[in-house]
């Protein structure tokens, strides 16, 4: 006589979710592959909210749901590394380095003081701040892998950084002309103050001469996803010096970031294996984006108030503004 089974085998309980969430990455990278100024995070974080508002989930997509949103996601910021290229850094020079640096640290520290002002909950303006600070959604999504919220909070801050991000997306460009700035300066401006890496690209492309310069100066700001991190990873350890609800000093994932960055410094690996990594990577990143954004409800999002989105118009602002006076003071 047969064993009867009770409850479904974890692999056969992650696969309906999975299957969702395949879909979903297919969907988001052929839109991205059509209109490459289009950044395939955003179209997945999207879909997953259009899925999520349109039709009720089954439960059973819930544990593959869940997979994507945490173990796809943090293979996915491993593999980030790969991107990034000190020795084009470098190039820059200390002063525009020392540009971005400052951009990052001063966004971050006063969105998260306007969060306190505007009343917005500290979890929240500390996503938010993340974002709009370093890279979009791909660092919002890590450093709810650090520090873990309620996942409308996780909601909220991919909506807004998806939405002011596009809205800088198509606004540098159209005030270019009135800033008097060089392509090369124009190029430090985008890369250093708009939030994701597609939208850097689709902001500085229309510009000759500032494509290659956005590039660098955005992969600046992700280079300091890691060490802030580790800083809030560390902060949480002094929060619970004697509780099991420690996490790790520096998270593994992160330690598998800068691993992936050293190797890329290295120059050995082929432009093939770049490539194919480059491919899988924005697949993990859109399931992961594509998992969260199924936690997106419109009708919270307008329950937030105008706290919420006024924080994301004001760190917006703040970033690109500082960025431009920097730009124009370095000359």
């Amino acid at each position: 006589m047969g064993i009867v089974r009770t409850t479904p085998r974890t692999a056969d309980s992650v696969l309906p979710g999975l299957a969702l969430v395949a879909a979903g990455v297919a969907v988001a990278m052929v839109v991205s592959w059509l209109q490459p100024s289009v950044s395939a995070l955003t179209v997945a974080v999207l879909l997953g909210a259009v899925v999520a508002n349109v039709v009720t989930l089954p439960p059973s997509v819930t544990p593959g749901i869940k997979v994507a949103g945490r173990r796809l996601l943090r293979l996915g910021v491993v593999l980030l590394g790969l991107k990034l290229v000190f020795q084009d850094v470098l190039k820059l020079g200390y002063e525009i380095l020392l540009l971005a640096v400052i951009a990052v640290v001063v966004t971050f520290v006063v969105t998260r003081w306007l969060g306190r002002l505007l009343g917005v909950s500290e979890g929240l303006s500390l996503l938010i701040a993340t974002g709009f600070s370093i890279c979009g959604a791909s660092a919002v999504a890590a450093m709810n892998s650090v520090r873990q919220q309620d996942e409308e909070d996780v909601a909220k801050a991919l909506g807004l950084v998806t939405l002011f991000g596009t809205v800088a997306m198509f606004a540098l460009p159209a005030l270019f002309p009135l800033t008097g700035l060089t392509p090369a300066q124009y190029g430090v401006w985008a890369g250093g103050s708009v939030h994701e890496v597609a939208q850097v690209v689709a902001a500085a492309g229309p510009v000759t001469g500032a494509l290659a310069i956005a590039v660098a100066v955005k992969l600046t700001r992700v280079v300091l996803l890691a060490p802030m991190l580790a800083a809030v990873s560390f902060a949480e350890r002094l929060k619970y010096p004697a509780s099991g609800q420690r996490p790790p000093i520096v998270p593994l994932f992160v330690l598998g970031f800068l691993a992936m960055a050293a190797v890329r410094a290295t120059g050995l690996l082929p432009d093939v294996v770049l490539s194919a990594a480059t491919f899988v990577d924005n697949m993990l990143l859109a399931a992961g984006m594509f998992a969260l954004g199924t936690a997106v409800r419109l009708r919270s999002l307008i329950r937030s108030g105008p706290a919420v989105l006024l924080l994301g118009l004001l760190s917006t602002t703040v970033i690109v503004v500082l960025v431009l006076t920097g730009t124009v003071l370095i000359g």
